[in-house]
Parts: C-alpha cells; structure tokens; sequence
C-alpha cells in the first residue's frame, strides 16, 4: 500500500492550494481516506483532523477548515484531492493523506488515539502573512 501526496507549496495569506493523494494497493470503496494537518514542531499524535472522504457517507471537515476546504475523490484514478482556499498563516505545517478500513470510519478522524491503518509522507504548506 502507498499513499503518495504531492502539490504542497509557499502562497502567501488568501490564496490556494491543491493537494493530491495518489493511492495504490487499496481502493476507495473500502476504504475512507482522511486529510491531517501536522503543525510546525508538533508531534505526529497531535495532527488535527481536517477532512474525511467516504464512498458511502460522504465527506465531514474539521471545524476549522470548514467552508474554505474541499475534498473530493477521483475513483478512476484512485486519487484524494483536498482544494484548499483561503489559506491562513495556521494552516502552514504538513498535510498527510491516511487511508483506514470501513467506510464508516470517518467518525474515527477526531479521534487523537486513533491511528489511521496508512499514509503517506506528506505534503508541506507554507503560508505567509
């Protein structure tokens, strides 16, 4: 399995992004795949949910990307794009894409115990104000 994200860069406050989640040895209707935020000097355990794609249920966003993020799939490419808008000095940090089985388990994505079954390497953000 590999999750391979790409499309992170430097913008300065108010512009956008797009980030994207190649996905190999796992499919998309079986498996949700969520978008992390890792701020600067943060350990990995305490990223922050920002998003959550879901072939069955749809998508959910973390409360403070709401209404500038959006996630949206490509199953024939098995692909995961987060469109970033708007973008703010605190979303700068690393952004992973992570892959987990069920396609219930977006509710898992604020769970900070809960550890997401693969991801990626990441993709770095910078955003200045």
């Amino acid at each position: 399995v590999q999750l391979v994200e790409s499309g992170g860069d430097a913008v300065q406050a108010g512009g956008s992004l797009r980030l994207s989640c190649v996905i190999s040895g796992l499919t998309l209707d079986s498996y949700v795949v969520g978008w992390f935020h890792q701020a600067p000097g943060k350990p990995r355990w305490e990223r922050e949910g920002v998003s959550c794609i879901s072939s069955l249920r749809g998508t959910v966003y973390g409360d403070s990307v709401n209404g500038r993020f959006v996630t949206s799939s490509d199953i024939d490419k098995n692909t995961v794009y987060l469109q970033m808008n708007n973008l703010k000095p605190e979303d700068t940090g690393l952004y992973t894409c992570e892959a987990t089985l069920g396609l219930d388990s977006c509710k898992h994505l604020y769970k900070v115990e809960y550890e997401f079954d693969y991801w990626g390497q990441g993709a770095h953000v910078t955003v200045s104000s």
